[in-house]
């Protein structure tokens, strides 16, 4: 069996599920969410505890029970303390800043990038140089900090640009160096 298949789901207080046939809902303190369910999987409740059966050993089946089982995890875990990604914005002049919900973005073209974060969504600047993109659904979150990221990816010869909290950059060496 999977290893993280087998493991059981703790539910903790505070998160309602509902098992459907096609779907798992998970609802929460911080909000609900739905993950769909392959048809040949069965989830069960049983003493506070969420468990992913599958039918065989089949290798598309055994793929299928630790992904599933790994979706529900993140979801009960986004609606009970939520997912947060962190960003940092390194360059002379580069900053952002909030405005209203949006974020304004200076990141060295002509013009300001407005960022307009979808539903389920916040973003939150600290510091002119950092930003935080949290919510409860996981996937979204990373989704939003990676398009933030491809706004202005980091520099690979100078490093500037928008990256990752602790992303390390390799910087290539200049003309000076190649000769």
């Amino acid at each position: 069996m999977s290893r993280i298949g087998r493991a059981p789901i703790p539910l903790p207080k505070g998160v309602d599920v509902t098992l459907g046939k096609t779907s798992v809902a998970v609802k929460g303190p911080k909000g609900q969410l739905t993950v769909p369910l392959n048809p040949r999987l069965s989830v069960k409740q049983e003493d506070g505890k969420l468990i992913v059966e599958r039918p065989s050993d089949a290798p598309r089946d055994r793929a299928q029970h630790g992904l599933t089982r790994t979706l529900i995890h993140n979801a009960i875990q986004g609606v009970t303390e939520g997912f947060t990604r962190n960003l940092q914005i390194q360059g002379v002049g580069y900053r952002c800043a909030m405005r209203g919900k949006n974020l304004e973005l200076q990141l060295g073209f002509s013009h300001p990038v407005v960022f307009e974060p979808p539903e389920g969504i916040t973003l939150a600047a600290p510091e002119p140089t950092r930003i935080t993109v949290s919510g409860i659904d996981k996937q979204l979150v990373g989704q939003v900090a990676a398009n933030i990221r491809k706004v202005r990816p980091p520099d690979s010869y100078h490093g500037k640009g928008v990256r990752y909290e602790g992303e390390q950059v390799r910087l290539k060496p200049g003309k000076a160096a190649a000769r």
